[in-house]
């Protein structure tokens, strides 16, 4: 009995499996360099977001609740895993939370813009231009925006054809190789 009581929650279990597939896509080498984002501290970090808010948004498709609480239980395990990253880089405890808070305010910031994106029938344009602003830190898009954009495009539509329900059971995300 007290081995269920302390277990983790199976979307917390689900959400870790999850995590560990979006860490390794965003972790394409392709994704990095010359033709991609800066392989930084920063770089890394908007390519786990993106794959995160990927997923999170297939995720919020399904009307099952355990969608939902997979869904939060990824967003927590990101956080988690950037809360200790911090404190492996020597960043203090006291600001621990404000910086947590900080990429928190973010992250829905960069969601919301990437659903607006993707939902747009321009062409790719906004996608370009949010990939540009977030990933690469451009004030207009590039050749490394566009290719991006296509990158992105596919894997969204990878996670669709792919589905929630899927993912909610463990399924390891179907992104492409970029």
């Amino acid at each position: 009995m007290l081995r269920r009581l302390f277990a983790p929650k199976p979307e917390k279990q689900t959400a870790q499996t999850l995590y560990r597939a979006i860490v390794d896509a965003a972790r394409q080498p392709a994704l990095y360099g010359e033709a991609g984002v800066a392989d930084t501290l920063e770089g890394r970090f908007e390519l786990v977001v993106l794959h995160t808010a990927l997923v999170i948004l297939e995720l919020r498709t399904s009307q099952n609740e355990k969608a939902k609480a997979v869904s939060q239980a990824l967003f927590d395990a990101m956080f988690d895993d950037f809360d200790a990253a911090m404190r492996e880089l020597g960043v203090g405890d006291s600001a621990v939370g404000k910086k947590i808070r900080f990429m928190a305010e973010g992250f829905y910031g960069r969601a919301q813009a990437l659903q607006t994106a993707l939902e747009a029938e321009d062409e790719g344009r906004e996608l370009q231009q949010v990939l540009a602003r977030n990933l690469l830190g451009l004030e207009t898009p590039d050749a490394r925006a566009e290719r991006l954009a296509l990158y992105v495009n596919s894997a969204a539509t990878a996670l669709r054809g792919q589905g929630a329900e899927p993912l909610v059971a463990g399924e390891r995300p179907a992104f492409p190789a970029a």
